[in-house]
């Protein structure tokens, strides 16, 4: 997938707006298409807490038209030293019932890879 950043201001109570593009429907994390089109999965969301080097906490809604996806779902991420390192985790609140949390997973651990890798 390709990321489309419309709008990220990296500040307590900024915004961030971005679109997860899938160039084949296949890819998408059920196999069916996008939540927000039919390739894409866009939403909108609010730094709510940034503690430098500890924590970053965002607030964030899907667009789509489909209630199933609809609220707001909460990510916190943590960063702590460690051995080599930091070691991340990532602790997602209210997911909507849309998602499947064994997708909402897969999705996480991918994002926290390919951190892994560029930071390398």
């Amino acid at each position: 997938m390709t990321a489309r950043v419309h709008a990220f201001e990296p500040h307590e109570g900024g915004i961030i707006h971005m679109s997860l593009i899938y160039p084949n429907v296949e890819e998408t994390p059920d196999g069916k298409g996008g939540k927000s089109s039919s390739d894409s999965d866009t939403f909108r969301g609010r730094f709510a807490q940034l503690a430098a080097d500890e924590k970053v906490v965002w607030l964030t809604e899907f667009e789509s038209p489909d209630p199933a996806f609809a609220g707001e779902m909460k990510l916190t991420w943590s960063f702590v030293d460690a051995a080599g390192g930091t070691e991340v985790t990532v602790l997602c609140e209210s997911i909507p019932p849309g998602i499947r949390p064994e997708d909402n997973e897969a999705g996480s651990r991918s994002s926290l890879e390919k951190l892994a890798a560029f930071l390398e």
